[in-house]
């Protein structure tokens, strides 16, 4: 069974947000979406704007602060809000945008154990620069898990298109359908992967997980979301993936539209992920 009301807060949503929103060519989109993931946010508590500068203009991460039921380092979560040129970015990245939201919304209610930091980021689709921005403000702070939100919401049938891997024999270990989340960690993350596979597992959704080694670097496609620039600073970080364009194939086209996602695997995946932090 999926949780009805919770899909139906996710459409809407994904309502708002599904549209083209390239910070320099789509800016009125840009900044509809924006505002629109600020005044969410803000229902559950005060949102930080935290200003960063790029190709001469101010941009921004939007950041709530929740609490949790023990004075413990806390998990950022992050979703990064800007899409690519000419795509309205259904699944890349309304998805995990309308996740956070539906996160935020949850975590006011329920505190987790630990605090958490949602973050919308900005400027993912330049080089990772929000998330970059935002690592540096932390200036070594403990972060107890970062979790880069990174399209949650396409899902294949076994008569669709299989599920493809960046290096040839990984479908000898992992599915070949295209029907699963997948958790790709630094190596330190491993005991956090096996909890969220649980969680998952509890939630109905099917989860792959791949630790990595080097920063991800053996696997440049292992580090294409917000994750790796905490990664790079040494935080504990996980993406948490449909794989984009290993499975999509509306990837950063026109087609990435609100009709080809899967909103019973995205409920899933919501409530997985809800599950998951809880137990952190």
């Amino acid at each position: 069974m999926v949780n009805d009301t919770l899909k139906n807060r996710l459409v809407s949503h994904l309502q708002e947000l599904i549209r083209e929103r390239d910070p320099y060519i789509a800016t009125y989109g840009h900044y509809y979406v924006q505002r629109y993931i600020q005044s969410q946010l803000e229902q559950w508590g005060a949102v930080v704007p935290m200003a960063f500068g790029n190709r001469g203009r101010e941009h921004y991460n939007l950041c709530l602060s929740l609490p949790g039921r023990q004075a413990l380092a806390p998990v950022v979560i992050g979703a990064h809000y800007d899409a690519v040129p000419g795509c309205p970015g259904a699944d890349d990245n309304a998805t995990g945008v309308a996740v956070l939201l539906e996160l935020a919304r949850l975590f006011s209610a329920q505190p987790p154990r630990r605090p958490v930091r949602l973050v919308a980021f900005d400027l993912e689709e330049y080089g990772l620069v929000g998330s970059r921005a935002y690592v540096q403000t932390l200036q070594g702070e403990p972060v107890h898990l970062m979790l880069s939100l990174e399209m949650l919401g396409y899902c294949a049938s076994q008569s669709s298109p299989g599920q493809t891997y960046p290096v040839a024999g990984m479908d000898n270990i992992y599915p070949k359908t295209a029907d699963f989340i997948a958790l790709i960690g630094n190596w330190q993350t491993i005991p956090m992967l096996w909890r969220f596979n649980r969680a998952f597992s509890g939630a109905g959704v099917g989860c792959a997980c791949l630790p990595m080694v080097n920063y991800g670097r053996p696997l440049p496609a292992t580090r294409r979301s917000d994750h790796a620039p905490f990664w790079d600073e040494g935080y504990n970080a996980i993406m948490v993936t449909d794989t984009a364009d290993l499975r999509n194939p509306h990837y950063h086209r026109a087609t990435d539209t609100l009709d080809t996602l899967n909103l019973d695997f995205l409920t899933r995946v919501c409530l997985g992920l809800g599950q998951g932090i809880s137990q952190l």
